[in-house]
């Protein structure tokens, strides 16, 4: 049976503090005993099963699932860390940020690979990478662009088609779009040329990758940079509309990573929670029950630039470096 969730308006004592939450959802009964408070980036709609299914059994637990997106989730967080137990982001260098700061719990026996975790503290439970996601309407002969430089080309060819209606993240606002953007920096100066022309293009920018499905969707956009591919997979009403193309040239890899809070209440269950995560991902694949993509080992990702959990990963974290970056980087978006 599955658990009755509603979706409710977070409404905190103005003693405390008010927060405008892209979805917040209780999970289990009202009255429980205990609460698991889990703040995440990601959709509800992708943990709803995977909730239910770890309350399944259980007696005086709820979970109040909270989601925004990955930047405002480091400043809420460094905030109020007292008022979370679970933090899970894609955005992989602010969640290392936060456990070298001291708010992760250390878990031993975990069994995760080197390479999935990081002190103990942070554990990756999935792999994804950013895709280029088109509407097919701007490519009616099929030839789809399958790397950054033939994007750039097809952006080139017809520059009235695709004035105005091509999209990205915006990473001033958006920690996952930072850490897209200057991994791929990194990786080609074909990013800062693709950047460029998106931007004489007059590139809409945006939070997430959502906001940019719908947009595609209703054919505001033609062109999504970056986009999470679970997201599309995800909804059945866009599948004859759109396509996910993972870039040939270099394609980008994240790990979604969740940590226990050093300043739990309800330790126990929020590294149970955490367990029940890795459980799950590494679980023959079901969609029904966990509907978000599976830990990938990374060393079998030939070909990729996998964004590994090591302290490298924190250098545009750096005030100064980020500054930097932010300002190329607008100097060839916002044009």
């Amino acid at each position: 049976m599955r658990y009755f969730f509603s979706l409710i308006v977070c409404l905190l004592p103005a003693a405390l503090w008010a927060q405008d939450w892209e979805e917040h959802t209780h999970f289990g009964p009202q009255t429980a005993e205990r609460k698991l408070r889990v703040l995440s980036s990601t959709d509800t709609s992708f943990f709803a099963p995977i909730i239910e299914a770890f309350l399944r059994g259980k007696t005086g637990l709820s979970v109040d699932y909270y989601v925004i997106g990955t930047a405002q989730i480091d400043e809420i967080y460094r905030a109020h860390p007292n008022d979370y137990d679970v933090v899970i982001s894609s955005a992989m260098d602010l969640q290392l940020k936060l456990v070298n700061d001291g708010y992760a719990l250390q878990i031993s026996n975990l069994g995760q690979p080197g390479w999935a975790q990081w002190r103990e503290s942070l554990f990756a439970f999935t792999s994804e990478p950013a895709t280029v996601v088109v509407n097919r309407a701007a490519f009616p002969d099929g030839a789809v662009p399958k790397s950054r430089q033939e994007l750039i080309q097809a952006l080139r060819a017809q520059p009235e088609l695709f004035r105005g209606r091509v999209g990205t993240y915006d990473v001033r606002e958006s920690g996952l779009g930072y850490l897209f953007a200057t991994q791929d920096a990194r990786a080609s100066e074909t990013f800062w040329r693709l950047m460029e022309v998106m931007g004489g293009l007059g590139a809409r920018l945006y939070c997430c990758s959502g906001d940019m499905i719908d947009d595609l969707e209703s054919g505001e956009l033609l062109v999504a940079y970056n986009v999470l591919g679970s997201y599309v997979a995800a909804r059945l009403d866009v599948a004859d509309h759109l396509e996910v193309v993972l870039p040939s040239d270099f394609p980008t890899t994240m790990m979604r990573t969740a940590f226990v809070t050093a300043q739990t209440f309800v330790e126990d269950d929020a590294v149970a929670f955490v367990r029940h995560l890795l459980a799950m991902q590494s679980q023959p694949r079901n969609r029904d029950v966990f509907p978000l993509p599976s830990l990938k080992p990374m060393s079998d990702a030939s070909g990729h630039t996998v964004i590994t959990l090591e302290p490298a990963l924190m250098t545009y974290l750096d005030p100064l470096k980020r500054r930097t970056f932010i300002k190329e980087w607008s100097s060839a978006v916002i044009q």
